[in-house]
């Protein structure tokens, strides 16, 4: 009786920990960005996303414009294209919808997102269009006097030669 029963029931034990080709995680690589980083990685995730859904329906168009060829057509070609046109009406549905879910999630994030953050990147960028203004006007007032002072000279020299000429004759 002092014998231990045996069954099918895994004993959980401890296992030993391997550490060969681990890869970082994703929420890892996640950490170690900054902000800006970060932003611009999900930013290029919806642009495949969009950029995927688009040449979708574009290629549907395509095939779809393709299939609708006119000619001696057998009943079995007929039913063929008419196959493959609903099929690819149906991936041209489904590209349309995820384009509107990702157009309505863009407005969500932008609806939510962070007006502090929003307010302080338009007053950058107000205040580096003020200096561009304002350096440009400089620019401007110094070409524009540049430009006004040469006819002067010009202008006088021409004078006072037309005024020799008078004298001379």
């Amino acid at each position: 009786m002092s014998e231990v029963p045996q069954t099918d029931v895994s004993r959980p034990s401890a296992l030993p920990t391997a550490h060969l080709l681990q890869r970082p995680s994703a929420s890892q690589i996640l950490v170690e960005q900054n902000s800006a980083e970060y932003l611009d990685t999900i930013e290029e995730e919806w642009n495949k996303k969009i950029d995927m859904e688009v040449e979708t329906l574009v290629d549907g168009m395509v095939d779809l414009v393709s299939l609708a060829s006119i000619g001696d057509k057998d009943k079995f070609r007929i039913a063929q294209e008419a196959f493959q046109a609903q099929s690819r009406a149906e991936s041209m549905v489904r590209a349309a919808n995820s384009l509107v879910s990702i157009t309505h999630s863009m407005k969500l994030l932008l609806l939510l997102s962070d007006e502090a953050q929003i307010a302080h990147r338009r007053d950058a960028e107000l205040k580096v269009v003020q200096t561009e203004r304002e350096e440009t006007r400089t620019k401007v007032a110094s070409l524009l006097d540049e430009l006004l002072r040469h006819p002067r000279t010009a202008t006088g020299s021409q004078s006072e030669q037309i005024s020799g000429e008078n004298q001379t004759r």
